[in-house]
């Protein structure tokens, strides 16, 4: 038996070891997901739907901290990569889980803006906008805290030294998730168009 994980883990048949080509797979379903809700989004804007005027209300503020602070939870899963690939268990293990936190951040700062907009009387009935806005960052921080989950499950085995290469896995997903939001954050808080 290897000491370095399952074998399954390092099997490949097209070149691309099949942990990754798993999440490119599952990275490219979640395309056809926030790429749809996208595009809705914008045909009913483009269409002059009724109640796209409260984009006006949505905080800059928070949508442009929120940015940065997933920006530098991308450098941490990075710095927590080349740190694995170093063999820096330790450094890696830190890494990840400031990773974490800064998702913690990212959630935390959201329900700020959701119970804020909820005590102002938008809610997600309240028209089409406010459906888009809570259903489109909802479902990004869905996959934020799933990320998070899952960075913590792999960072337990990284201070084991075992399965190291899942977190260039779990760095790939977290690189969408970010990219997700560099999409969201613009139409949702600053196109007031």
């Amino acid at each position: 038996m290897s000491t370095h994980g399952p074998i399954a883990t390092h099997r490949t048949a097209t070149g691309i070891p099949t942990g990754r080509l798993a999440v490119w797979w599952l990275m490219a379903s979640e395309i056809f997901i926030f790429g749809g809700l996208i595009m809705c989004f914008l045909l009913f804007k483009f269409n002059n739907a009724p109640g796209f005027e409260d984009a006006s209300m949505t905080s800059t503020t928070a949508g442009a901290f929120n940015t940065f602070v997933l920006l530098t939870s991308s450098l941490t899963i990075v710095l927590a990569h080349a740190a694995a690939e170093r063999g820096d268990t330790a450094a890696s293990f830190r890494y990840i889980w400031f990773t974490i936190g800064g998702g913690l951040v990212f959630i935390l700062v959201k329900t700020y803006e959701y119970s804020t907009k909820i005590l102002h009387g938008h809610t997600l009935t309240d028209n089409i906008f406010w459906s888009f806005y809570y259903t489109a960052t909802g479902l990004h921080a869905l996959h934020v805290f799933g990320g998070m989950v899952i960075m913590a499950i792999i960072s337990f085995d990284v201070r084991k030294n075992y399965n190291l290469q899942r977190v260039e896995l779990i760095g790939i997903y977290w690189h969408f998730v970010d990219i997700v939001w560099i999409f969201l954050f613009p139409i949702l808080y600053i196109a007031n168009f």
